[in-house]
């Protein structure tokens, strides 16, 4: 088995990092940085990659000792050699993500469908945890969906209600001090325009509410 530590993942020389859809920094230890580069791990972590198409989102891989204590893992827990990875469910089915590993040329399965990710290893050949229910919902093509039309957007829509609110208001101060100079002859008018610049203000403000909102939830999703 060809393996190789690093103290941290910067180390890892870049010349010699041949899994494309992978960093070093997701392969090492989330507790200290350090990576222990498993090269017939990578290889078929990598070839179950390019099998289903689609990104692999890896919540564990690489374990220091004192990382694995510190998580309650198992004292022989195939992270401390790198051999072993706790995939991501959300943008997979299981079933088929669970065919496409034994494929690949993984062993040992551990299924967590209360926190939405599998632990698939070098083996022993072996399998524990519940299975995931049935999924009754399509998943999303393998192609990325097309993003958002920009008239359509949310962010679009507040910040337009924003704009028009905003140059809204400014129309109804032109018409108060317009008014002001009539102010004997419409006078009862003033109050109502004090009223709708007002609500127009609001309206404003929740306009960029609604935007900064938008953008907000697009960052959390990766849709930026």
């Amino acid at each position: 088995m060809t393996t190789t530590f690093y103290d941290h993942w910067r180390e890892v020389p870049r010349q010699l990092w041949r899994w494309p859809d992978f960093s070093p920094a997701e392969i090492a230890c989330r507790g200290t940085g350090r990576i222990l580069v498993n090269e017939p791990a990578l290889d078929r972590l990598q070839a179950l990659r390019d099998a289903l198409a689609k990104p692999l989102i890896v919540r564990s891989a690489y374990r220091s000792p004192e990382h694995n204590r510190a998580v309650g893992g198992a004292a022989r827990s195939k992270h401390l050699e790198g051999a072993a990875f706790d995939i991501a469910m959300r943008n997979h089915d299981p079933v088929a993500f669970e065919s496409a590993a034994r494929a690949a040329g993984f062993l040992g399965f551990g299924f967590y469908p209360r926190s939405n990710f599998m632990h698939i290893d070098l083996g022993p050949a072996r399998q524990w945890g519940e299975r995931f229910a049935p999924r009754t919902t399509a998943f999303a093509e393998d192609a990325p969906p097309a993003r958002e039309v920009l008239a359509d957007s949310r962010t679009l829509q507040g910040s337009g209600a924003a704009g028009v609110a905003t140059v809204g208001a400014a129309g109804v101060e032109i018409a108060r001090d317009v008014l002001a100079e009539t102010r004997s002859a419409v006078e009862p008018l003033v109050p109502l325009l004090d009223t709708l610049r007002w609500i127009l203000v609001a309206v404003a403000l929740a306009g960029i509410c609604v935007a900064i909102y938008a953008r907000l939830d697009d960052w959390q999703r990766g849709r930026r």
